[in-house]
């Protein structure tokens, strides 16, 4: 029987049971109480600390994160060893069939730096406000008329069987790992590494690890305004990248493609460029401005 750890949201519980489902033997989804409190990489790692903890206890087999909840770094003795095919990697908006529909001062609810950056960015005019909670929190505030729209990730909506309460924004750089699960181990337990690369897709592993490179290779924190999104098409590997204030003033964008077997490369590669067009002033500067404002989420 192999134990999976997952918070015990809605989503996170409905992708454990994904993973249960296609594991080639039994399996059981344990909910774990997150607190909240900050660990190694800031605010990111409140999402997956207490989960880790019960991983390396040995009171789970595998955990199953959301990838763009994993910081760059894990703890020793913890290794993935699993990326499930990917889900739809981009960002949908609610309320609204297009950004261009939005009236002038048009109110758009999201907690996620990135999108903040992007949105401003593209839509300077928007009134872009603070909305938290889970998936169902925040539609039913939609709903309630609190926003005009509001933006979620497509493949959390798709999972938790909600696909048509929004359209696509490709408009917008995705989320480092958005749409990826990632399994997390021991590296000492060879049949949890076992069974997850029953689960592993190639592609999936591919575009994870240029995206996850990059923040890497950027140092990024949980204040930074981050975005990448990798594309595997015709034997060539794309990586789009993003960074940006959260006020959408100032902003980097860059594509550029490698080699699929060299995904980190191409990670490091895209950081190397962002970095020689300024991003670490950028970047610098996004964290000053985030610690003297409201507390926001970065994805």
């Amino acid at each position: 029987m192999i134990r999976l750890g997952t918070r015990g949201s809605a989503l996170a519980l409905a992708q454990a049971r994904l993973v249960a489902d296609a594991l080639p033997g039994p399996a059981e989804v344990v909910a774990i109480a997150t607190s909240g409190k900050r660990g190694r990489g800031g605010d990111k790692a409140r999402f997956v600390m207490e989960i880790e903890e019960a991983l390396l206890a040995g009171q789970v087999d595998l955990a199953v994160h959301s990838a763009k909840d994993v910081p760059s770094e894990l703890p020793p003795g913890l290794v993935i060893v699993g990326v499930p095919e990917r889900a739809d990697p981009l960002d949908a908006l609610c309320g609204a069939g297009s950004l261009s529909e939005l009236a002038e001062g048009a109110q758009l609810g999201t907690a996620s730096l990135r999108r903040r950056a992007q949105l401003l960015a593209l839509r300077p005019d928007l009134d872009v406000r603070d909305l938290r909670g889970n998936v169902d929190t925040r539609l039913r505030r939609l709903a309630e008329g609190d926003f005009d729209a509001i933006v979620l990730a497509r493949a959390g909506l798709a999972r938790l069987g909600r696909s048509s309460e929004g359209v696509p924004l490709p408009e917008l750089v995705p989320a480092p790992g958005q749409g990826c699960l990632a399994l997390e181990a021991r590296t000492d337990d060879e049949g949890a590494a076992k069974a997850a690369s029953a689960l592993t897709d190639r592609g999936a592993v591919m575009t994870l690890t240029a995206e996850r490179a990059l923040v890497g290779a950027l140092d990024a924190t949980c204040h930074t305004p981050i975005g990448a999104h990798a594309e595997l098409a015709d034997g060539t590997l794309t990586l789009t990248a993003f960074v940006g204030m959260p006020d959408g003033s100032h902003w980097i964008r860059d594509a550029f493609e490698g080699d699929p077997e060299e995904p980190a490369a191409l990670g490091g590669a895209v950081a190397d460029r962002l970095l020689s067009a300024g991003a670490r002033d950028l970047l610098e500067a996004a964290e000053v401005a985030v610690a003297s404002g409201p507390a926001t989420s970065p994805q």
